[in-house]
């Protein structure tokens, strides 16, 4: 899927976790699609900003599945109104103001998805919407349990932060749970990225 950039996930589970950071409309979104649907065989996503439709479409359209399949925690429609049912494989959290009914609903889906014995991509779409309401220290132990519950079953996290939203102080204590952090950028019309992580330096900025 990412040919032309210099990153690859171990789709068999190695329990990586990565955050995507850059400025508005550098596609960021669409390089978690592309990046879950290389790490799992299926995918489940929580969505602070769209509904469970409109992230399950995206994101089996990327990855060649049915969007009936997506396991979806959606944070918007229940604090939009109207009266919504737990369905299979998507959960209704209250709000994006309220991390520990994302993180019970999150889980409730974790267990359903175990059951399958396949590789999961896990998305969280986006950490800024949850900074919009909650401190940054809240956020951040949301993080740190999501991702080591993730990695606990040798899956992919992949979430994504708008650079530009924050101060540095709040974008480093995001970066810190986070095994990889893949910075985007636009220069001269096109998506370019780069890819840091604990153990070395950041490479060269590459299109994608």
């Amino acid at each position: 899927m990412l040919e032309d950039a210099p990153l690859s996930i171990d789709s068999g589970g190695g329990g990586n976790s990565l955050l995507i950071a850059g400025p508005p409309m550098t596609g960021k979104y669409d390089l978690m699609l592309r990046l879950l649907a290389d790490a799992g065989e299926r995918g489940v996503l929580i969505t602070t900003g769209d509904t469970a439709e409109t992230v399950a479409a995206d994101y089996a359209e990327v990855a060649g599945v049915d969007p009936a399949s997506v396991g979806v925690v959606d944070c918007v429609s229940k604090q939009r109104g109207g009266d919504l049912v737990d369905r299979e494989f998507v959960r209704y959290a209250s709000s994006p103001k309220n991390v520990t009914d994302i993180g019970m609903k999150f889980t409730d889906l974790y267990e359903v998805f175990r059951e399958f014995d396949t590789s999961v991509g896990v998305g969280v779409h986006s950490l800024s919407e949850l900074l919009m309401y909650l401190d940054p220290q809240d956020v951040y132990q949301f993080v740190r349990v999501l991702t080591r519950q993730v990695e606990s079953e040798g899956w992919t996290t992949v979430a994504v932060i708008g650079s530009t939203m924050h101060d540095e102080q709040t974008l480093h204590t995001m970066y810190e749970p986070f095994d990889t952090v893949i910075n985007t950028r636009e220069e001269d019309g096109a998506r370019e990225l780069r890819v840091r992580d604990r153990q070395q330096a950041a490479t060269a900025w590459t299109t994608f």
